[in-house]
């Protein structure tokens, strides 16, 4: 959520394994205060992502001897989500690290720290207990130049089983700078292979992009064979993996843009007022409303943009930086599956209709090998053709 300097990051991690062994070390501008972070519900992200999934439409074709205009139904979505103390500090200090506030938020051990260099931060973080893999050092290096903070959370068990939960919640950070932008490179830094990443930018203003790399929007509105009604999972994992290829891998892409006030139809319910001020559209402490005059109005309703990442170290050697454009035009990852009539009557208008059936379910096909890269033979088969 991000309003003139002021942002609101929710992050969910997916994470397997003991949660003993988890933490994250994330750069921030500012030194995060206590009541500027927050553990948040799961059930918000899940539900935005299912709001702006990619999806498929569906329409039937009228009897061309009665026509009528055809109506849409929309079908099935989804593209696709320790604390220190006593010596602590003076051991830090000696390293040259910071300890600049720790807090305890929900089920998280949160410490915030800043740092000279990045060998003693490292070092500091090993020594308690965070496993810092290979090749961080260069990376926490460039964030101490930019003078940034270190935010990191590990789980607190004893807290977590207090608490009742079972998974790991989103953590939500809010705090003040003009540099709209998302850390990755600490994230890749022990990535087994490309990492998938998810962006759901809310803005007062319009579309967000990002200014470092290409933002291009997926291929949509495309029309594909029937039997993708039940392989669209497949069907939407191999398309996004052909356009990273034709991209080679260096380019953000855009699933869903959209203003919030509205849908056409809705894949899921619009997010509640309620919902969007849980991910902040009012801000904590003396921030203005999310909503205030001067950002497009008090009324304008907020713009969702989800982005779409595939990233690794070699074709994405910089976080991520974004700007807000006013761009409020409407646009969302769809593809459309046409029923044929099969009618009997004998109109000419029903010859005609027949005659142009071969051919469409030809570019049919074409279209999904062009999307997908699926083997044009296999397509064909699997229409029954």
């Amino acid at each position: 959520m991000r309003d003139g300097d002021r942002t609101v990051l929710t992050m969910a991690n997916d994470f397997k394994g003991d949660p003993k062994e988890f933490a994250i070390v994330i750069p921030v501008p500012t030194v995060v205060r206590q009541e500027q972070i927050r553990v948040s519900d799961r059930a918000l992200l899940d539900h935005i992502d299912a709001y702006s999934a990619p999806r498929l439409v569906e329409y039937v074709d009228s009897n061309p001897c009665q026509p009528v205009f055809a109506q849409g139904r929309g079908g099935g979505g989804g593209g696709g989500r320790g604390g220190a103390a006593g010596g602590a500090a003076a051991q830090a200090r000696a390293l040259g690290v910071t300890i600049e506030a720790q807090y305890t938020v929900g089920e998280y051990d949160i410490l915030i720290l800043s740092a000279q260099q990045s060998t003693g931060l490292q070092t500091w973080l090993m020594q308690n207990g965070y496993r810092i893999p290979n090749g961080a050092s260069g990376i926490l290096d460039s964030y101490i130049r930019q003078n940034m903070k270190f935010f990191v959370a590990r789980v607190n068990l004893r807290e977590q089983s207090r608490l009742g939960f079972t998974v790991l919640r989103p953590i939500q950070v809010e705090f003040q700078t003009p540099k709209f932008m998302l850390p990755i490179r600490l994230g890749m830094v022990n990535a087994d292979g490309p990492q998938e990443l998810f962006v759901y930018a809310i803005s007062q203003r319009g579309r967000v992009e990002t200014t470092n790399y290409r933002t291009v929007k997926l291929p949509t509105g495309m029309d594909i064979p029937n039997f993708v009604r039940n392989r669209f999972a497949d069907f939407y994992k191999a398309m996004f993996s052909e356009q990273v290829r034709r991209e080679n891998m260096n380019t953000v892409f855009t699933e869903y843009a959209w203003n919030m006030g509205s849908c056409d139809p809705c894949a899921a319910n619009p997010l509640s007022g309620d919902e969007l001020r849980q991910l902040g559209a009012t801000g904590g402490g003396t921030a203005a409303p999310f909503g205030a005059p001067g950002r497009g109005g008090a009324g304008t309703p907020q713009f969702l943009t989800r982005l779409h990442i595939r990233y690794d170290n070699a074709h994405f050697p910089e976080d991520l930086v974004f700007q807000e454009t006013a761009d409020r035009a409407n646009f969302q990852s769809r593809y459309v599956l046409r029923q044929e009539w099969t009618g009997t009557d004998t109109c000419q208008a029903a010859s005609q209709y027949r005659d142009t059936l071969p051919q469409r379910h030809e570019n049919e096909a074409r279209a999904l090998e062009t999307l997908t890269g699926w083997n044009i033979g296999d397509i064909r088969r699997q229409m029954g053709r």
